[in-house]
């Protein structure tokens, strides 16, 4: 029976924070918020894994007219400084980072491969991982998918709701409603055991 615990590091890039080409407001503060849990917390973890957006031609995900919908303006662009984690991040040290959205759309981490070319969920279960943390950028989208895949994979899965921001309140709003009602439980880092 797998009894691991891992935090999901979702899509903490510049790309996403203020200055970003799609930028998320409390992006930056979300950032050093992770950091700073990441460092105090690192412990608690059997398995830290970051995702990154790393497009390189995604097709109609990249659009000059974004309905921000299914289109959006370039973002996370392979090989820039934008797509790298962002620098809060430079001491993570993660166990394993996985980039997707190279050739297509990609909001769950669960899209993305490291560089051996391994999957989340493989990375996941070769360290018998049973629990899931994911925190990171944006709530109402990564963060969304993210979750909802790994609770699909059977994975106990929690959103930590202070380390991570949504696009905008209301999309926040009904990402929450729907993790919650899909059976993610939503908690704040600071009442964690």
């Amino acid at each position: 029976m797998s009894t691991g615990r891992a935090l999901l590091v979702v899509d903490v890039q510049p790309t996403f924070c203020e200055g970003g080409a799609l930028a998320v407001d409390g992006g930056n503060a979300v950032a050093e918020r992770v950091a700073e849990f990441a460092r105090g917390r690192r412990g608690d973890y059997d398995l830290v894994v970051t995702t990154q957006d790393w497009h390189i031609d995604p097709g109609p995900h990249f659009s000059d007219t974004p309905d921000f919908v299914d289109s959006w303006p370039p973002h996370g662009v392979a090989g820039t400084p934008e797509a790298e984690l962002h620098p809060a991040l430079a001491d993570l040290a993660p166990d394993a980072s996985v980039k997707k959205g190279q050739y297509a759309a990609a909001y769950s981490g669960f899209e993305g491969v490291d560089a051996d070319g391994r999957s989340l969920t493989e990375i996941l279960t070769a360290a018998d991982i049973a629990d899931v943390d994911v925190v990171g950028i944006a709530e109402s989208h990564c963060v969304r998918e993210t979750a909802l895949d790994a609770l699909d994979l059977h994975l106990n899965t929690r959103v930590l709701t202070d380390l991570t921001v949504p696009v905008s309140a209301q999309q926040g709003e009904a990402a929450r409603a729907e993790l919650a009602a899909a059976g993610v439980v939503l908690a704040r880092s600071d009442e964690i055991a």
